[in-house]
Order: structure tokens, then sequence, then C-alpha cells
């Protein structure tokens, strides 16, 4: 056997070894907790044979506590570039089945390699986190790893899409790689982030709670709105991350990949003529309107258990994707909140960075009232979301359904934040505020003079409404000052949307020059 022949033999040995991660045993124990390895996950995601693996043989250099003694090629995470969907794409995952996938200043160094190479190549970063946190006996060299992790989360923040994947444990320093990201997905009842753990929060606080209820997914997902996506499987959470990443470009210098569309832009639904209730009460479902209009009906929502009375996600028209903002009725009537302000803001600048045009589908009656709010800084929030449609200079179509009443109408996508083609129904009611509360300022004295005089006054406020209404609660003053571009027929809205999509195509708009905006924070 010629030396050549050892050495290949000898690489093929090594290789194998490497793929094991952190041994047979700790494979087994990995999926006896019901999840994949790092390879296995990379494998479930990247298109079949396309992963790139980098850094397959490197070493930690630590020797405190033993450490010596714990070498494993690869030191914790598999790194590397792929494709999906035949795109490049780079991808790490940390490998718990090594030291409990703990970062190290070597990990630090393989997972800023491929994120410096994404940036370098404009292509989407994906990070599979699975990790006990900061390897201890590397002391400050392993936070150091982190702080060099998160500034190119900073750097490429807006320049490529990146996208977290929480596979287990994701604690203390940890969690703010993902939260830098663009997208989170987390697994439920196997995975959670939070600073301190549960025996932290006992020790301080008194509180004692276990880490689903401190950190799980189904908290990050409905309350602190941390999350983007949950999933129930792997299969479940690597599907999700493949459409995503189908809805948006490689980087801030492409557009949005598009596909061939076989649904006929001027398609009308007759169901939308018939959608808004009498009662202006009343509730009707958003996503109803978002199915009837988009390609195929079809519809990638993102945050859907957070803020459910604003709806953010991906769609397409006329194989174009978009990315829509909707107020929901049926879910506290629509209004406005902290919550809603700051899913709606991201959301926004999210698709600005990343050119990917807005459709704005509003039935908004204002902000919600009350101490709750105004104490939780309801005001700087709303003007989150008003500064991230003001500074948005992508195509920017708004569709006015029923209601849009006060500050609420001029956050979602007025015409004087350059909307570029603002349309509204005969059913919407563009105006300060409702009929009822206005008719109660305007005609408040007058009605008391009534009721002291014994007249009837619901018949009066009812005429005084009526007057209101047919005067200001409507589309056309609106319109007659420009403020609407055209009163549409609802059915007639996925046609009106094309063609507007089609016209902007060749928009540009910039900003003044200055380092970066303020954004209330």
């Amino acid at each position: 056997m010629s030396k050549q022949v050892e050495k290949i033999k000898e690489l093929i040995a090594k290789r194998e070894q490497a793929r094991l991660g952190g041994g047979e045993k700790a494979i087994e124990k990995q999926h006896a907790r019901g999840k994949y390895t790092a390879r296995e996950r990379i494998e479930m995601l990247v298109d079949e044979g396309s992963f790139e693996e980098y850094d397959m043989f490197k070493l930690h250099r630590c020797h405190n506590f033993g450490m010596e003694k714990k070498q494993f090629l690869g030191d914790g995470v598999v790194a590397g570039s792929a494709t999906i969907d035949g795109r490049l794409v780079y991808v790490y995952a940390q490998d718990f089945t090594v030291n409990g996938g703990s970062l190290s200043e070597t990990m630090a160094q393989k997972i800023c390699k491929v994120m410096d190479m994404a940036m370098t190549m404009g292509a989407p970063v994906i990070c599979m986190n699975d990790s006990g946190g900061a390897r201890i006996q590397e002391g400050i060299c392993a936070l150091a790893g982190y702080g060099e992790i998160f500034e190119r989360n900073i750097l490429a923040s807006g320049v490529i899409p990146q996208i977290s994947g929480i596979f287990g444990p994701c604690a203390g320093g940890a969690v703010y790689s993902p939260a830098l990201t663009d997208f989170i997905c987390m697994m439920e009842n196997t995975s959670y982030m939070f600073l301190t753990g549960p025996k932290v929060v006992k020790t301080v606080t008194g509180e004692d709670i276990d880490a689903e209820h401190l950190g799980g997914a189904s908290v990050h997902a409905s309350k602190s709105g941390v999350t983007h996506f949950t999933a129930k499987t792997e299969e479940e959470a690597m599907q999700i991350i493949r459409t995503l990443l189908s809805y948006i470009p490689s980087n801030n210098t492409e557009e949005a990949p598009r596909v061939e569309c076989t649904d006929p832009i001027d398609r009308k639904e007759d169901l939308l003529n018939e959608i808004i209730p009498d009662d202006p009460n009343q509730a009707y479902d958003m996503y109803k309107v978002i199915g009837a209009i988009t390609d195929n009906g079809e519809f990638f929502e993102v945050q859907p258990k957070f803020a459910k009375n604003i709806i953010t996600g991906f769609a397409r028209f006329n194989g174009q994707s978009v990315g829509i903002v909707a107020n929901q009725p049926s879910a506290y009537a629509g209004v406005l909140d902290v919550n809603a302000s700051r899913k709606g803001a991201r959301f926004v600048r999210f698709c600005d960075a990343f050119n990917i045009p807005i459709v704005s589908l509003v039935d908004v009656p204002g902000f919600l009232p009350g101490t709750g709010q105004e104490y939780n800084a309801v005001i700087q929030h709303g003007a989150q979301l008003l500064f991230a449609y003001g500074e948005a200079t992508v195509p920017k179509i708004t569709i006015t359904l029923r209601k849009s009443y006060g500050g609420s109408h001029i956050v979602m996508g007025c015409k004087q934040l350059r909307a570029d083609l603002n349309f509204a129904w005969p059913t919407s009611e563009i105006a300060v505020m409702g009929a009822s509360g206005a008719v109660a300022v305007l005609c408040g004295k007058e009605a008391k003079l009534k009721k002291e005089a014994g007249e009837d006054v619901k018949a009066f406020l009812a005429e005084k409404e009526d007057e209101y209404t047919e005067k200001f609660a409507n589309p056309y003053q609106a319109a007659q000052y420009g403020y609407i571009d055209d009163v549409i027929e609802p059915r007639n809205t996925r046609f009106r949307i094309c063609r507007g999509l089609a016209q902007l195509a060749t928009k540009r708009q910039s900003l003044p020059a200055k380092k970066h905006g303020c954004m209330p924070m």
C-alpha cells in the first residue's frame, strides 16, 4: 500500500470521527431526547448533497479543568455553505453532543468565518442553536467569542437575511445572537430562551417557575413576541425556514425571488363586495380578505400568535413577493396597541431593507386606550410604526377597507407617509374619529340643553351622527383632497394591487443623507 493511499485512508477515518461529534453514545442520548444531531439538521434543511463543511478538524486550545482530555474534531459546531432550492446559503449548527454545545473561542471563530463569508458573497446565514451556553472553562475567551458573533449579527443586519432556529437550550448571553437576527423559529417543548434560568429566578425573586413557562416556545410566540415561528417537529421547522427563504432575496441589492403565476391577475372576488358588515361595530375576518386577493390564496404569516390585532406576513401578487400588514377586526376590533405597533414596525423595516413591496390592508378604529398602554409607552411604540412606514422607500400600496380614524390613520401607511398608491373601498370611513365620538364632542352641550328641555336626545344624536357620517366618515372627502387615489370596487382589489405593483416596479426613492435615523425605541 502506497503512502498516498494510507494518507487518504487516514483522512477518511478522521472525517468519520468528526462526523460522530461527541460519539455514538452522545448521539443516542440526543436521539432519546427526541432531537436530531447538528449534521442531521443541516442535511434536512439544505438541498441533498450540497453541504460543504469548513473547519471540520478544528480543535479548542483550552487546558483548564482537564479540557485537554475533552477534545473533539470540529469543537461542537458544524459550519459551511450549501444551497436551498438552488440558492447559496451559509449555515452553522451547534452540536449538543460535544460538551453540551457550549461556545468556545474556537467555535466562535468557526461561526464568524461562515458569517463573514455570507456577507462577502451576499447570501443568507442560518444558525441552529442547541447549546448550554458559554464554555465556563475558557472564561473571558468564551465571552469574547459571543461579542465577535454579535458584532457580525449587527453588521449583517439589513444586508443579508439572518435566520435562527432554536432546537434546544439558549440561555444567558447566547440569546442575543438570535435576538439580533431577522427571524427566529423555536421548537415546541424542547427549546427555550431566557437570560436567567429558573434557579436564578427562584433565588433572586422567589418566583417558582419552570423553563417552559419562563422561556418556552409558547411564551415567546404569544407573550413576548421574541420568536416569529414555532414548530412541533424539527422537520416542520426546516420547512418553515425553506418557505421563508422562498419569499426573501439573498441580500439587500437583489429583488425577492419571483415565481410563475398561474392565478389570473384580473380575478374578481364577489365575496369582497359583501364581506363588510352593515353594523360598523361588527367584526369580520381579515384572513378571508387576504386569501381572496393573493396568488392562489396563499399567505405565509409571521408571528401568527403574537399581537393578533395586526397581521403580518408574506404573499405573492402576480408571482412577486410582497409583505402584507393588515389590521384584524376580529381581534380587539383591530386597534393598535404596544405589541401590534412593535410587530408591525419590525416587519415593515425588514421588508424595506430587502426590497420587498408593502401592501397595507387598513381597518383600524384607533389606539387602545388605558393606563396599561400609556405606562408601557404606547406613544413611543406607535411612533415606531409611524417611523417605519415613513422611512420605507419600497413600493407601498394601502387599501382602506372600513375604519381609518385619527392617529391610527396616519400610522397605517397614509399618503402623507409617502405611500405610492392609496385606494379605498366605498365602505371606508376616513376621519378624525368615529361618528358617535365626534358628535359627542361637537354636539355635547346642545344635547345637554335638549335633555334639560325634555326633547328627544337620542333622535337628535342619531340625526347628527348620520350628518357627520355623510359629510366626513366616507372615502370621498379624502379622495376630494387627493389623499385617496381612487375609490375602488372591493372585488377588483387584487387587480388594482397587481397593476399597481407593476407600475411601481421601477420606483426609485432616497432618503436625506444621514448616518441613520433615530427611531424612537
